[in-house]
């Protein structure tokens, strides 16, 4: 068994770079999911990811399996509304607007193609991000809303904005956020954030936008969860600075919940998302 999926896989990979001899052009696609029903992001065998489901529609596509690439991972139950996947292609009479006709025919109800470009064959929407951001949202209304419940944090208390807004600032600018970093991330905690602003629309939504050029794994749900708590009265604004120095994690309160969480835009100078 196992030495049929070898085969499998290498014939795969053959026609792949077989095909690749003939022409190739790349592509970068826009695209928004629903992540309830997604273990995350990156694929895993086995089990439903984003990824996964986009590198099945290429297959259908094109008949073999093709490699993606992303801007970036989402958890269990984060969602995007635009998250950049890269790809190759051998059907180089397709059209950027053909591709994502394609795709989204062959893609699940939960992920949709909003639009894709043509980009060189060496872009990678990884390194060639110059920001990343996040959008986290917050239901304040008395009562739970069924039908957004997979989309925000139900958090029916009295938040001071004014603490949360003082408290963001300490967060700004370059540090080591090992602090605000969740599980196995062996990379450099050394990031940069640009700007958070905290929005409350008259509808009971409260939006905490974070912007940057690149996140540790939970960073930004760890970020919300400290400013609702400082938004409660529990942590006071000017311990945020402290929290941050600690490079602790164990300081910190719990980390906010996924589904609140959306992949909101990735800047390039490629290409409008």
């Amino acid at each position: 068994m196992i030495s049929l999926l070898l085969c499998i896989c290498i014939l795969r990979c053959w026609i792949w770079l077989a095909a690749s001899d003939t022409g190739m052009k790349r592509f970068a696609a826009v695209i928004s999911y629903d992540g309830t029903d997604f273990f995350g992001f990156q694929q895993q065998p086995g089990i439903r990811t984003i990824q996964g489901a986009f590198e099945e529609a290429i297959e259908r596509i094109h008949k073999f399996r093709i490699p993606s690439q992303g801007a970036g991972r989402t958890d269990t139950g984060v969602h995007a509304y635009g998250q950049v996947i890269a790809f190759d292609s051998t059907l180089d009479h397709l059209d950027c607007n053909t591709m994502r006709d394609a795709l989204n025919a062959n893609l699940p109800q939960d992920v949709y193609v909003r639009r894709v470009h043509s980009v060189a064959d060496n872009f990678s929407p990884r390194f060639a991000a110059k920001k990343r951001i996040y959008h986290y949202y917050i239901s304040k209304s008395r009562e739970p809303d069924l039908f957004r419940r997979r989309y925000v944090w139900w958090f029916p208390y009295q938040l001071d904005l004014a603490a949360m807004r003082k408290g963001a600032e300490s967060l700004l600018g370059e540090h080591d956020f090992s602090t605000f970093r969740t599980g196995r991330d062996d990379r450099n905690p050394i990031r940069s954030i640009s700007a958070i602003r905290i929005l409350n629309y008259p509808s009971g939504i409260l939006l905490i936008r974070v912007e940057g050029v690149s996140f540790l794994k939970r960073m930004v749900r760890n970020i919300v969860g400290l400013l609702v708590k400082v938004g409660t009265g529990t942590i006071e604004a000017e311990t945020v600075r402290e929290l941050l120095q600690s490079q602790n994690r164990s300081n910190l309160p719990g980390t906010a919940p996924p589904q609140g969480l959306f992949f909101y835009k990735v800047l390039f100078d490629e290409f409008e998302t």
